[in-house]
């Protein structure tokens, strides 16, 4: 079963006086429910636009959201959390011709939004540590979605005649692989970076390398790095790769290593240490220089594997 539930939904089921029956409680513990949350001020202040959107004041409003995440995870089913972005809602509505002062139209959009893979799980936590992780997600799912349509037009590929889009993802996942692996074992948090259009497109994750072992990373999160790596290699775009490690957790403070590797015309470079330091020592936005973190070693980039159709 499921459900979607706005922040000011009301418990179902319950009898007058009494407790819920012993088999509606366990259809609410199979039951999915998903919750819209406007993050920021200036989102809310745009909501408050709508009559059917009632409420006066972000924090209360928060306060109240968080209750309701916590009642809706009593009864034990599962419990996602997406963000309603009123920019993109406005959007949604003109597409599909809703009325968007509708509770009817915020919930259809909140469980679209779902449905393409933005939602994340509620476990209990407060709503100031959940919201990070929430535009986190929306961020991630954004470069998903518009590196996936730069790979839409990539066309066949060149060298073995399949799909040049299936090519370029498989090549960023040995290049993700290799990276990762070849900086040992440890945490590693790899940011990819394209220049392409408007807005950058930007994808992070953060792996893990044992002593032993295969490396450890969130499956979501690669396919979205390896899909906004594979748009920049697929494209003419600059951009870069840089990976910051950090020493095995449980074995003591080490020292962070950076490496880093430019991408220009669908090919990645390894950069040099001295290119590496002046990448991290440099203001992006003034080009002035500024002083190294302390406890940060920079290494050059290390060899990737070349782009096996040729």
């Amino acid at each position: 079963m499921a459900r979607t539930a706005g922040p000011a939904g009301r418990g179902h089921g319950r009898r007058r006086g009494g407790r819920r029956p012993p088999a509606l409680r366990r259809m609410l513990r199979e039951t999915a429910c998903t919750v819209a949350v406007v993050a920021d001020e200036a989102g809310f202040a745009r909501m408050r636009g709508y009559r059917s959107f009632r409420f006066t004041d972000h924090p209360e409003y928060l306060r109240h959201v968080e209750a309701h995440l916590r009642a809706l995870t009593a009864h034990g089913g599962h419990t996602g959390v997406v963000l309603l972005d009123p920019g993109d809602y406005a959007d949604y509505c003109a597409e599909f011709r809703l009325d968007p002062d509708s509770a009817e139209s915020r919930a259809r959009y909140t469980a679209e939004t779902a449905h393409r893979g933005a939602a994340v799980r509620y476990r209990g936590q407060r709503i100031g540590r959940l919201i990070p992780g929430l535009l986190a997600e929306h961020d991630r799912q954004l470069a998903w979605e518009s590196a996936s349509a730069e790979l839409a037009g990539a066309g066949l590929c060149a060298g073995c005649g399949r799909s040049r889009a299936v090519c370029l993802f498989d090549h960023a996942t040995r290049v993700l692989t290799a990276a990762v692996g070849s900086a040992g074992p440890g945490l590693h948090h790899a940011v990819c970076t394209v220049l392409h259009g408007e807005e950058p497109l930007t994808a992070a994750l953060h792996a893990e390398v044992p002593e032993e072992g295969a490396p450890l990373v969130p499956d979501r999160h690669a396919l979205v790095f390896c899909t906004v790596l594979a748009a920049g290699l697929a494209s003419s775009a600059a951009g870069g790769l840089v990976l910051r490690s950090g020493p095995v957790p449980g074995t003591g403070p080490g020292r962070e290593t950076v490496r880093g590797w430019s991408l220009t015309r669908g090919r990645l470079r390894a950069l040099s240490e001295a290119e590496v330091f002046a990448a991290y020592c440099t203001d992006p936005q003034t080009g002035e220089p500024v002083p190294p973190e302390a406890g940060v070693v920079h290494r050059p980039g290390t060899g990737l594997p070349p782009y096996p159709c040729g």
